[in-house]
């Protein structure tokens, strides 16, 4: 029987974001182990997964989270890693506008200090405000915080598209957020 695809996309952010260590696993540079690797050290660790496991969660997930190598010898996570990694993406000039997602009461100490990335190594954006309200929601009653990017870009900041579309940079100034009044 396969792995619950949920179960299994929970466990794979665990050991390829945040604590690799948990079943031995180490990544490279980039973020990326050996399938075979992640295999072997998930079954010693007690979760019995398939290739196909694997591949089922990487096709059928709607957030995109997880990306095999072309020579489908390797997988990793997209975005949001705790741990030190380099993905390796090259600058990329944003849209005019992002959006981040937050709960209200989030709102207050992003308008002031920024958006910070806390325990990942980047502040994740999105290209649509709905996203955004969906990210909110996880944390709270959402509220959407708009990014000027183009500014961002034009004062020298960079931002980088994950794997999986979701515009990655590493702080957002106070200076360049606004919430937009509700409509």
């Amino acid at each position: 029987m396969a792995l619950d695809p949920v179960r299994l996309s929970k466990f794979l952010s665990l050991v390829l974001r945040h604590q690799p260590e948990t079943i031995g696993l180490v990544l490279d540079a980039q973020g990326w182990v050996a399938i075979d690797d992640l295999i072997a050290r998930a079954a010693a660790a007690g979760t019995a997964l398939s290739r196909a496991d694997l591949e089922q969660v990487v096709a059928t997930s709607d957030k995109k989270r997880f990306t095999i190598s072309e020579d489908g010898q390797r997988i990793r996570a997209a975005q949001g890693h705790s741990v030190n990694v380099e993905l390796g993406l090259t600058p990329r000039e944003p849209p005019a506008v992002l959006y981040h997602g937050t709960a209200t009461r989030f709102v207050e100490p992003i308008m002031a200090q920024g958006l910070k990335p806390q325990s990942r190594q980047q502040v994740h954006l999105s290209l649509d405000e709905a996203t955004a309200v969906n990210v909110g929601r996880r944390h709270g009653k959402p509220v959407v915080v708009q990014v000027d990017a183009a500014a961002m870009h034009r004062a020298g900041l960079k931002f980088y598209v994950a794997d999986n579309g979701v515009w990655l940079t590493d702080h957002v100034p106070p200076e360049f957020l606004s919430v937009p009044a509700p409509l």
